[in-house]
Order: structure tokens, then C-alpha cells, then sequence
């Protein structure tokens, strides 16, 4: 099994975040929110993954070697692919061309999910969906009984399917793929300027292969600052509470409140902390109250009071407490 990860956007409603790292390697309770992701291909697959395809753009070599070193880490060989122009889903797809053969999963980097293990059949390709409430914001498929797709549609103004495309697809036979793609790119076939994976679904359904669609349990978003950190308090939850803070974090006259993630050589001084907060490695936290938010490394933050905040990396925030002598009946605003 082959895995494709398209993630050459430059996340605008991340910034400033991604103005200095891609939004899939955003840490999220320790982790790349890239990590995480193929961390749960790998749990839910039952087959081995052997290779994975990074499709990036011009993020520099300190970013390559970072995700070449997270597939190494899991035994994947990991390749680099640039998608050099916005131009679509399917050309994301299509400049990893060369991958484009035998059983193929395609994860677009800015989904997280937790699901059942997943057994593949006969079904010539597997997308996977989430029931959502508003399905009039996203691409939705209509199935018959036994989810198999009769149709696509994208951001329906009726409720005619409340089975959203979460954006993991795995295809049987990628050459299927492939040709289909390239059917798309040789004859300029575009909707809004790109070329669209939803297009190919389409024809290859009318080909006469099985599409179905595999529901899932739960579709964690980080598209944007606030589903973020729903997501970090999410992993969060789930994570083995024993094992988020590091062993080599000093925690001095706090208190931590779980469950939060505190990597190493953090130091957390006379401060509380949580629930649900992740901080990253060589971070230093004096006299702050800090929840619900995510700390990321090499940062120095006191005096501060944070709650559903995002800190990025070496930054250094400095506040201030002040003394009072307030009478009754006074309301003030700092």
C-alpha cells in the first residue's frame, strides 16, 4: 500500500502560523498534525504502508528532511513531490505521476479522523465520509443502501446527503487513477481555474466502477485557528494521560490541570496550567494562566493569561501584573 499526502497549500486561514512552516506540520499534542495523520492510517489500514509521497511547494529543505524523517521513523520510505502552481486537487495528484500504480491511498494533510479498522473487498475505490449537520458546506456523496455512491455533489443548496467527503480516498487500482486525471489535465478540464479530484470521481463512477463510501466515527478539522484547537482538545481526550508530560519538563509551584501535553525541557514555574493545553519543547512559562491552547517551541511567555490561544515558535511574550486598591461598585478594563 502506497499513500499520497497533498499539502502544497499555504494555509491563509492558519496565518500567521504557516507563514514560516506548512500547516500540516503544525504540532498538535507533540505531534505534526501530518504525524497524527499517518499514525491513524497506519492504526486503521490493514495492510502495510510502504511508501508515502509528500506533495509540497517551495517550503525549503528544513521541511522536506522533517517529513522525510517522520516516515523514516514509522518504516516508510518517504518521497518529495512540488506542486508548483495552485491548480487543483487532481494536479496535486498527478505531480506524484510515478506513484500513480497499485493500491493507493490518497489523505489530504489538514484531515485528522478516528475510525474502525478498515477492510478492503472487491470495491474498486473506498472514499471516506463523515454525516455532518450543514451539508451545504462541503462536497457530499449520495449512496444507495449499501454505500455504494450514486453521485457526487458539491455543496448542495438542498439536503439531498448529509455524508460529507472528509477528503481520504483509496483506490484499488491507481492506474484507474491516473488515467483519468491525465483524461482531465490533456483536455483542460477545469472548474474555477483548477483541476478537480470530484471531476474524476465522477467520470470514473460512470465507468462503471464500484465506488463506496466508508463512514467514520469522528473527522478532527484543523482548517482554521479555532477547529484546531478543538482538535488538539480532542487528541487530547483520547491521548494516554500517563504519557503527556516529559519526564525532563520541570514543573516548579504549579499546577496542571489534565489532561495537557508538556514536552521536554519545558519549564513551568509558579503557573497553572490546563486542561488542554500543549507546550512545546524548550518552552519556559513563568506566572501565567494558561487553557485550552497550544504553546510551540522555544517560546518564553509570563504574566499572561491565555485561554483558547495559539503561541507560535521563539516567541517571547512578556505581560504585566498590576497592583490595585478598588473600591465597590468599580468596573475596569485593562
Amino acid at each position: 500500500m502506497k499513500v499520497i499526502i497533498p499539502m502544497a497549500g499555504i494555509g491563509k486561514r492558519m496565518r500567521p502560523h504557516t507563514l514560516t512552516i506548512p500547516k500540516p506540520l503544525i504540532p498538535i499534542a507533540g505531534k505534526s498534525i501530518v504525524q497524527h495523520l499517518i499514525e491513524e492510517l497506519i492504526a486503521v489500514v490493514n495492510k502495510p504502508i510502504e511508501e508515502i509521497g509528500f506533495i509540497i511547494g517551495n517550503f525549503g529543505k528544513e521541511v522536506e528532511e522533517n517529513l522525510l524523517s517522520i516516515a523514516n521513523n514509522l518504516g516508510i520510505i518517504g518521497k518529495i513531490f512540488y506542486q508548483h502552481e495552485a491548480l487543483g486537487t487532481a494536479h496535486a495528484i498527478n505531480c506524484a505521476n510515478e506513484m500513480l500504480n497499485g493500491e493507493i491511498i490518497i489523505a489530504f494533510a489538514d484531515t485528522l479522523f478516528k475510525t474502525d479498522k478498515i477492510t478492503f473487498t472487491d470495491d474498486d475505490a473506498i472514499i471516506w465520509v463523515k454525516t455532518v449537520e450543514n451539508p451545504s458546506q462541503f462536497g457530499v456523496v449520495i449512496t444507495n443502501e449499501n454505500y455504494i455512491i450514486t453521485d457526487f455533489i458539491e455543496k448542495p443548496e438542498k439536503p439531498i446527503s448529509n455524508l460529507a467527503i472528509i477528503g481520504i480516498y483509496y483506490f484499488k487500482n491507481a492506474e484507474i487513477l491516473k488515467k483519468e486525471i491525465e483524461f482531465l489535465i490533456e483536455n483542460n478540464i477545469k472548474v474555477k481555474g483548477e483541476y478537480q479530484l470530484t471531476d474524476v470521481l465522477q467520470n470514473i463512477k460512470n465507468k462503471g466502477y464500484k465506488l463506496k463510501a466508508n463512514p467514520i466515527n469522528e473527522w478532527l478539522d484543523c482548517g482554521n485557528k479555532e477547529a484546531t484547537l478543538d482538535t488538539n482538545k480532542r487528541i487530547l481526550e483520547l491521548s494516554n494521560k500517563d504519557k503527556l508530560v516529559s519526564p525532563t519538563a520541570k514543573i516548579i509551584n504549579s499546577v496542571i490541570i489534565p489532561p495537557c501535553f508538556i514536552d521536554s525541557k519545558a519549564v513551568i514555574e509558579n503557573s497553572v496550567i490546563g486542561p488542554f493545553v500543549s507546550i512545546g519543547k524548550e518552552t519556559s512559562i513563568k506566572n501565567c494562566i494558561i487553557k485550552d491552547s497550544l504553546v510551540q517551541c522555544y517560546s518564553d511567555l509570563e504574566n499572561l493569561l491565555l485561554n483558547r490561544s495559539i503561541v507560535g515558535n521563539q516567541s517571547e511574550i512578556i505581560g504585566k501584573f498590576k497592583n490595585l486598591n478598588v473600591g465597590d461598585y468599580n468596573s475596569l478594563t485593562f
